[in-house]
């Protein structure tokens, strides 16, 4: 390997966020000492540190780097992503956090299994756990791999120029398992709540300093048509727009081929939705059926699908009690919401300043946008000689790192957990001690790091959002339907919850399966050729635009399926409704103050210790 001249500030950056994290993780790490610190960090996070931190680990490479670049790539059709991301918690904030928090359990099948009185529920909600927490992790390798190939892309290595992608998503699947393994959940609820501010830190300045140079939003659409320019950049005086708006016609650079037209960029039912009904061949209004029911599935599959992320249920264990979990999500739909103000300026200004990378695949497509943007204004030249682009670049770089860190972290713990708590604590060794699980709990986090690893590096060529919303919905076709239910109706049984957690996520992930590997199957390079077998799948959709929506967004089938069958098979069933199904509402839904809470925590956290 020969080194080349590589960019100092954006090296510097990310290697500082790295050693933070790790140095945060390491002395966090000191203070797990217990089952209940690696498990829900000893249940005494404060609403403040607890909405950062589930900010930060929500706020994924989807938010930070995905967003942006289906924007950019998409048009306004993608802006669904970002607006259902914020909604999804008020649902958990109206119906699911408080009463989960109750409950006490350690882990959601910790909950399974408390509320039907069955350990068989416990394996199946443990299967889901794992499955989409790998969905979930494969995106956010991506992004590492993105990242780190951006930041050494003037690398060469062993004769070609820039850093492989597989190596990229190995040394940060290393760095990040390696602090979970070594600190749990305790030990990574600081480092997450750090890195919700960095990003937003990095997503933020950027953006201001790109406006006051390029001009600001409104201004940038202008150049799409979308608005008229305002008065400041207006042609009044018989001078150009081009002198007052470096953004305007004038300077804009030319898009290439790929790129779709403004007309369509700006429909709200564009390259994203109406995609399948584009390669069908449908084209003018008939496309709008199509689009409409791809939009409805993919509100319904994040919404739903935020109150169904393992990772993120699991974080309202940590909350002191249930008023605190319900404000903490308050406090998370408004952090989280000011985030999302800023990746879709980052898609708008990409189209006009860096339209080249609709060229791109892969790791050099739109989803780099967020790192590649400030560097345009080292074109420009800066006061003093400084490059501040790169600075900027670094900046965002730094708050890349802290996106996909702080996701997989918690991706990782959740999975972490159900196998240490669940498969060893409760199925495999019932009399295992504390200690036991928390050595558990190391190697367990070794071997679903190792597994995500491999998995990232097998996803080059997809969208990092397209992949997040998948794993949303064989979250809301599973979890969301249980968790929803099983909380607010007391005739829900242990048939009817399996049922439909069962065949609702099993019927998801199969068809989102479909989709990836027929996509795979398109690309160019060695994922390519591995999914060629694959390939006439593509032909068939073709012929089928409605199927290849129904498999690629199926929330809008499967979430429906999920609930009426749990309700149906609940109805034929309900002789077997828990005997003591009362007392489990009461401990769901009483406040605080009655002991119920206390009382039932006590006697869960005594079982195999």
């Amino acid at each position: 390997m020969m080194l080349a001249a590589f960019d100092v500030w954006i090296l510097s950056f990310s290697a500082l966020t790295v050693l933070i994290t790790m140095g945060m993780g390491y002395w966090a790490a000191q203070k797990s000492r217990t089952a209940s610190d690696f498990f829900v960090a000893g249940r005494g996070v404060s609403v403040g540190w607890n909405a950062s931190a589930i900010s930060g680990e929500y706020l994924s490479s989807a938010s930070f780097m995905g967003v942006a670049g289906m924007v950019m790539s998409s048009g306004y059709d993608a802006l669904w992503y970002p607006v259902c991301y914020a909604c999804g918690y008020l649902f958990l904030l109206l119906f699911i956090a408080g009463p989960l928090r109750r409950f006490g359990a350690y882990t959601i099948p910790d909950f399974a299994e408390g509320r039907y009185d069955s350990p068989l529920f416990r394996k199946i909600a443990v299967i889901f756990v794992l499955f989409i927490g790998f969905f979930y992790t494969m995106p956010q390798m991506k992004g590492a791999g993105t990242t780190l190939s951006y930041i050494f892309k003037d690398i060469s290595w062993f004769g070609e120029k820039g850093l492989p992608y597989p190596v990229g998503v190995v040394l940060v699947g290393g760095v990040i398992t390696f602090n979970v393994a070594v600190g749990g959940m305790k030990g990574i609820t600081l480092v997450q709540a750090f890195q919700y501010w960095l990003k937003m830190f990095a997503i933020s300045v950027p953006v201001f300093v790109l406006m006051s140079v390029y001009g600001s939003y409104g201004n940038q659409l202008a150049v799409q048509g979308a608005v008229s320019p305002a008065p400041a950049v207006s042609a009044a005086s018989g001078a150009s727009m081009a002198s007052a708006n470096p953004a305007s016609d004038s300077l804009r650079k030319p898009l290439p081929a790929k790129a779709p037209p403004d007309a369509t960029w700006l429909n709200p039912f564009g390259p994203l939705t109406s995609k399948a009904a584009k390669a069908a061949k449908i084209e003018g209004p008939a496309t709008r059926p199509y689009a409409l029911l791809y939009t409805y599935s993919l509100i319904i599959a994040i919404v739903c699908g935020t109150a169904g992320l393992p990772h993120i249920l699991v974080r309202f264990y940590t909350n002191p009690d249930g008023v605190a979990a319900k404000k903490t999500t308050m406090w998370v739909m408004i952090l989280i919401g000011v985030f999302y103000v800023f990746p879709p300026v980052f898609g708008v200004m990409g189209r006009n300043l860096l339209p080249a990378l609709y060229d791109g695949t892969g790791v050099n497509g739109t989803d780099k946008i967020v790192l590649e943007l400030p560097k345009v204004l080292d074109a420009a030249g800066g006061p003093g000689g400084i490059r501040w682009g790169s600075i900027l670049s670094g900046i965002t770089c730094a708050g890349a790192f802290a996106a996909f860190m702080s996701t997989f972290s918690g991706l990782l713990v959740s999975m972490t957990g159900a196998l240490a708590h669940d498969v060893y604590g409760r199925m495999l060794r019932p009399q295992s001690t504390a200690a036991e699980r928390m050595q558990m709990f190391k190697w367990c986090a070794a071997l679903t790091g190792g597994v995500a690893t491999l998995l990232g590096c097998f996803v080059e060529p997809l969208e990092i959002n397209f992949m997040v919303g998948q794993a949303f919905a064989i979250a809301a076709a599973s979890y969301f339907p249980l968790l929803f239910i099983s909380v607010w109706w007391r005739g829900m049984t242990l048939q009817g919850a399996a049922t439909g957690m069962l065949l609702g996520g099993v019927f998801a992930l199969m068809a989102v399966a479909l989709t990836n590997v027929s996509t795979l199957s398109l690309d160019k390079g060695p994922m390519g050729r591995l999914f060629a077998p694959f390939a006439p799948l593509n032909e068939f959709w073709a012929h089928h635009p409605l199927l290849r929506i129904l498999c690629e967004q199926p929330a809008i089938w499967t979430v429906p399926m999920s609930i009426t069958l749990m309700i149906l098979v609940s109805k034929l069933t309900h002789a077997s409704v828990p005997s003591d199904v009362r007392l489990k509402m009461l401990v769901l839904h009483a406040p605080e103050k009655l002991g119920l809470k206390q009382d039932y925590i006590r006697e869960h956290e005594g079982v195999g210790h």
